[in-house]
């Protein structure tokens, strides 16, 4: 190697893909408690998706930009969280990616309980489910996190029980948690989905994509601490009728043809 030749960057073992819409409020403490977790740079990577915020969260941002590991991209407008995840898995290096919300209501502290399994080769998808709990707690206590409540009913848990017994009904698939957001694949499993999704249908379109391509899903306990609406959460009946209509519609449409003849190694 010559003296002015460069050496390929390492590639890293994960990609954090951080969807932002107007989250000032949370968003510092969020890629905080990210690069404090258990896996950091240059094992992981973090890529941000200032998805067109327009209350200060992009002048926030722009503090990280010379973070390492950590890229900050921007959608000039709203585009949707789907969209925004499709704009980060385009520059995405890790040999695994998981989505991380910047509101506090996922602890990347728990994040080993979904990559692991994976570079295990246990697991080709691992989802983290709120309403399972844990086997008396151990998982969560490895990593110093104490056992907490299963999240009580409210409007947001029965729509995602309906979500669950659609999966149930289309796919033939048992899921406690299809909606949630933390979902851990391959990267180039990810790709292979060719996600088409705008808003929050992604993890619906995640889900019913998996299920059709027959990949297991494997379901770990997580905690979760719920925001109210007039905290900034933004997700509303809308979103549970356009996740119906997504897993209904992927359950018969053609899927296309690259997703239907990848194969996908396993992650080492």
């Amino acid at each position: 190697m010559s003296r002015t030749e460069l050496a390929p960057a390492p590639v890293p073992m994960l990609t954090v893909i951080v969807p932002v819409y107007n989250e000032a409020r949370t968003v510092d403490e969020s890629l905080q408690r990210l690069l404090a977790g258990p896996y950091a740079f240059p094992d992981m990577e973090v890529l941000v998706v200032d998805d067109g915020s327009t209350d200060g969260t992009a002048e926030r941002l722009a503090n990280w930009t010379q973070t390492s590991g950590v890229l900050i991209l921007r959608h000039v407008r709203n585009r949707g969280k789907g969209a925004a995840i499709r704009t980060a898995l385009e520059r995405a290096r890790g040999r695994i990616t998981i989505i991380q919300d910047a509101d506090l209501e996922y602890d990347p502290a728990e994040l080993p309980e979904l990559i692991e399994p994976i570079r295990r080769g246990e697991a080709q998808a691992v989802f983290g489910s709120r309403y399972l709990r844990p086997a008396a707690g151990a998982s969560l206590q490895r990593h110093g996190i104490s056992q907490r409540p299963t999240p009580p009913w409210t409007k947001f848990r029965l729509a995602v029980s309906i979500l669950n017994a659609l999966v149930r009904l289309l796919y033939g698939v048992r899921l406690t948690d299809e909606a949630t957001c933390y979902k851990a694949l391959p990267t180039s499993l990810l790709r292979a989905l060719d996600l088409q999704a705008q808003r929050f249908e992604i993890c619906p379109e995640v889900t019913a994509k998996l299920c059709r391509l027959g990949t297991p899903i494997l379901e770990v306990p997580i905690a979760y601490h719920p925001r109210p609406e007039s905290q900034g959460k933004k997700i509303r009946w809308r979103d549970a009728w356009d996740a119906v209509v997504t897993l209904v519609a992927w359950r018969f449409r053609k899927l296309p043809s690259a997703m239907r003849a990848a194969s996908f190694d396993a992650v080492g």
